[in-house]
């Protein structure tokens, strides 16, 4: 059966991939660079991220308030993230202003002026939300775990840089990456909604198809991580104990990956989830409890947290490892397995309803994959993985020589675990 994702390559390289919703009322453009946080030196942490801030802050035909204006006066919204390995910019508004959000993208992709009055603006910005992370622990155990499970590589640094690295950030450095990095090799652009792909691509092409040639960028790959659990510990008068734990795995095109989200859904992902049922509602430990799965090109995670009542760490920590042993040793019953299948499947084709959701997905599977993965894929993969696989892939990852542990909070005993998890 033919695929309802269209494709079409520009004689540079760029792709432009669209997803043809008629009952939709809405479109969703979204343009995608191939760059992120692990491409950055050390010295230039945080500036895919501060490009990414700059980039809406005027071009050769408007200001930033006009970019802004441009798509909030049709009643859309703009907006724009950055990855480890990729950034995107993307917008949203009824399918009649197609016109206007490729014209807006394409405009800040292509022709940002990256004014210095604008930089010095957004570096004190960005100084503040470096600040205001600081401020908040449950985002910090986060950035804490990331560090300490990639010590002295770029997957371990903060996506926002540092004071210091933000601070030594210049006009000519932006430049710099820009050109090296934004190119026809790394661009993908995705369009999902009440469209047709032969107007999409009419849209585009005229400005795209100036974008400079270049390739692909380079990354250092992550080092195999064994050894002693690693434990990370920041101590700051807060109302709860954070807590992150992190466990290596692999990257994101090993086949194992769909038994690793279902592990993770059995572990966390909702309120079913041993997890969630054991430490909140049949001990009360903690307000919420959740995991989550990490995929990476050649490295990937598998990641759980909490918010926990000031002393019962101990108590927690005990209680999640004891429930990770169980995995390991005994195999997930058919019950578990089939609502763990069910909740995925549910998920993902529930969001795919969504004009963002279905941009996103062709644009994350044209840069992780090179290819668009139709979710009746994902699902055939996902309907064949048995409890066995699950098992023999909490055995792989879920045991001490993988563990990274952060914790943030006030209290005396933080300490104490560092040597109990070893």
């Amino acid at each position: 059966m033919e695929s309802a994702y269209k494709l079409t390559t520009l004689p540079n390289g760029v792709r432009i991939a669209s997803y043809p919703m008629p009952h939709m009322k809405s479109a969703s453009v979204g343009f995608w660079v191939g760059v992120g946080g692990r491409h950055e030196s050390r010295e230039q942490a945080g500036i895919a991220h501060f490009i990414e801030h700059l980039l809406f802050k005027g071009t050769r035909r408007r200001t930033a308030l006009q970019i802004s204006e441009a798509v909030e006066g049709v009643g859309g919204y703009l907006n724009a993230f950055t990855t480890e390995d990729h950034t995107c910019y993307y917008a949203k508004a009824g399918a009649a202003h197609l016109p206007v959000l490729c014209d807006v993208l394409c405009d800040m992709y292509l022709s940002s002026t990256l004014a210095a009055e604008e930089i010095e603006r957004e570096r004190d910005v960005i100084r503040e939300e470096i600040l205001m992370y600081r401020d908040q622990p449950a985002q910090h155990v986060h950035e804490l775990l990331t560090e300490t499970m990639w010590p002295d590589h770029p997957l371990g640094r903060s996506l926002t840089g540092t004071v210091e690295t933000i601070l030594g950030l210049k006009r000519t450095h932006f430049r710099e990456f820009i050109a090296r990095n934004y190119n026809s090799k790394t661009t993908v652009v995705t369009v999902a909604g009440n469209i047709s792909h032969s107007n999409v691509v009419a849209l585009l092409e005229p400005s795209l198809r100036k974008l400079r040639t270049g390739r692909t960028p380079r990354f250092a790959k992550a080092r195999e991580v064994s050894g002693p659990a690693r434990v990370s510990v920041y101590k700051q008068d807060t109302e709860q104990t954070h807590l992150a734990m992190g466990f290596h795995a692999f990257g994101r095109k090993d086949e194992r990956r769909f038994a690793l989200k279902l592990l993770s859904v059995i572990l966390g992902e909702n309120m079913s989830s041993r997890l969630f049922q054991r430490l909140r509602e049949q001990h009360g430990y903690c307000y919420n409890i959740s995991s989550n799965m990490v995929a990476l090109e050649e490295t990937g995670a598998i990641q759980i947290s909490a918010g926990l009542d000031h002393g019962n760490l101990k108590k927690a920590m005990g209680m999640i490892l004891k429930e990770l042993r169980a995995l390991c040793s005994r195999k997930p019953g058919v019950e578990e397995l089939r609502k763990a299948r069910d909740y995925t499947l549910g998920q993902t084709l529930m969001g795919l309803e969504s004009t963002t959701n279905q941009m996103m997905w062709m644009g994350e599977g044209l840069l992780g994959y090179r290819k668009i993965l139709g979710p009746e894929d994902v699902e055939r993969q996902i309907c064949s993985v048995t409890a066995e696989q699950i098992q023999s892939v909490a055995a792989d990852c879920l045991n001490s020589s993988r563990l990274g542990v952060a914790i943030v909070g006030p209290q005396e005993e933080a300490d104490a675990v560092r040597s109990w998890v070893r």
